[in-house]
């Protein structure tokens, strides 16, 4: 039904990056997260799947604590990384930020020029001390966004004039400026054409050899592509996390397995 052949190769018992344990979000009186464990493993793309209003990109954003800009979202549990829990008072939302980056749903490249866009994370947190230092940050993390090729002759021109497939990869590229060690994404192929969605799918196949990559999606078969452990929302509750090919063709749970087939959704 699903090409999860795909997702099984390679897959290799690989370290624990995110630990979060109980979490409970709430939006004033309204309960969003139940009680959601789940162990996210380095240099994997885990894909959070189930059907609007889960849950599951309330959850990504506690991972870099994007919640915290909601006066009235509430936070409980225990989220952490390598090990530190990233709610501790003493930890800075915007270092931690550099460290988990995001991409969104819709491209969002700031009203600046192509270069400046990737630079804009490194000169915040004081990356390069010249100009070629500079610049090679934004070579590299243009590269690594697979879209160097297109836009090296034109690093002054602003990054609003690139086509929606392009931006979404300055903004990946604008995301790894700042050499986070996990990538969130949010959704990022629900505005792009297919041409550019197979574009975004092979980069977060190649990124997950140097990050933990993390990407909600509403499309089943781009989850079955692009990942290799799975996390089934519904409710609120995280019903199933597991082996992306597991999942999708041997769920052990009726609400995955109906969610999956069509039944629910």
């Amino acid at each position: 039904m699903y090409d999860v052949l795909h997702t099984e190769r390679n897959v290799t018992q690989n370290d624990v990056k995110i630990n979060a344990q109980g979490v409970q979000v709430y939006y004033g009186d309204t309960h969003a997260i139940k009680d959601v464990s789940v162990e996210i493993e380095d240099k994997t793309v885990t894909a959070f799947i189930g059907p609007s209003g889960c849950g599951k990109s309330t959850f990504l954003r506690c991972l870099n604590r994007m919640n915290d800009t909601i006066d009235i979202c509430r936070v409980t549990g225990d989220i952490r990384i390598d090990g530190e829990d990233i709610y501790d008072k003493r930890v800075d939302p915007v270092q931690l930020r550099a460290k988990v980056g995001m991409v969104f749903q819709k491209p969002n490249p700031f009203p600046k020029s192509i270069y400046d866009n990737i630079a804009y994370g490194p000169r915040i947190h004081g990356m390069a001390s010249s100009k070629a230092e500079l610049d090679e940050i934004v070579e590299r993390s243009l590269r690594r966004g697979a879209i160097w090729d297109e836009v090296k002759d034109r690093l002054q021109a602003p990054g609003t004039g690139l086509s929606g497939g392009q931006q979404q990869r300055l903004c990946i590229a604008r995301a790894i400026a700042t050499e986070p060690e996990v990538l969130l994404m949010d959704e990022p192929c629900s505005a792009l054409d297919p041409i550019a969605t197979a574009q975004v799918e092979e980069l977060i196949d190649e990124l997950r050899s140097n990050y933990s990559v993390v990407i909600v999606t509403h499309s089943m078969q781009q989850a079955a592509r692009v990942s290799q452990k799975t996390a089934f929302f519904h409710l609120g509750n995280l019903v199933e996390y597991g082996d992306t090919g597991k999942i999708f063709t041997n769920p052990e749970d009726s609400r995955t397995e109906s969610y999956i087939t069509g039944r629910i959704g």
